[in-house]
């Protein structure tokens, strides 16, 4: 299902969230591949189109709550981003990932997409009340605003929590239940 915000007169064009297709691969690889964009993710970035293809048919489709974000209307706009909802070992917890282009970055994009997500998989994922974010405490301030302008709350520091990149992080918690008032 498409969602839509509506652009305002002066910011951005609305952001659309749709499900990825494998058509989507060539647009993918331009972020997907920036090693500044992938740094705060899991994956490194990607420079092999047959590889990108690959995740995108056996990760992405079959994924219950992974969607493009697209900039202006119509299903078939390119992809500058990614946003997915992963329902956790908790039926009542999901986890939120944003990544975006970086040359859509600070405009509103991101916040948009996880506003946008998070009123979705509410509804498109039975039995989630909470959507959460890990964010790296150091690094990463831009997708600490994101999440806090997109309405979520930030709950605690969990200190040597995951390894990225072979580095041992510290992350911040944020969440957003579904009793919170969406923030637009």
């Amino acid at each position: 299902m498409e969602q839509e915000a509506p652009a305002r007169p002066g910011s951005v064009p609305a952001v659309t969230l749709r499900r990825f297709e494998l058509g989507d691969v060539d647009a993918m690889l331009e972020w997907a591949s920036d090693p500044e964009v992938t740094a705060f993710m899991a994956w490194d970035a990607c420079t092999s189109r047959d590889a990108l293809l690959a995740f995108l048919r056996d990760a992405v489709l079959p994924h219950p709550w992974f969607r493009a974000v697209c900039l202006g209307g119509g299903g078939h706009c390119r992809p500058v981003g990614a946003v997915s909802v992963t329902p956790t070992d908790d039926a009542c917890r999901a986890e939120l990932r944003v990544v975006l282009a970086r040359a859509h970055r600070g405009k509103g994009v991101a916040t948009a997409a996880a506003r946008r997500a998070v009123s979705a998989a509410f509804g498109d994922l039975p039995g989630v009340e909470r959507v959460e974010a890990l964010v790296d405490v150091d690094h990463n301030a831009a997708a600490r605003r994101v999440l806090e302008k997109a309405g979520f709350q930030r709950e605690a520091v969990l200190r040597s929590y995951r390894v990225v990149k072979g580095r041992l992080r510290d992350v911040a918690v944020y969440s957003f239940i579904s009793t919170d008032p969406v923030v637009e």
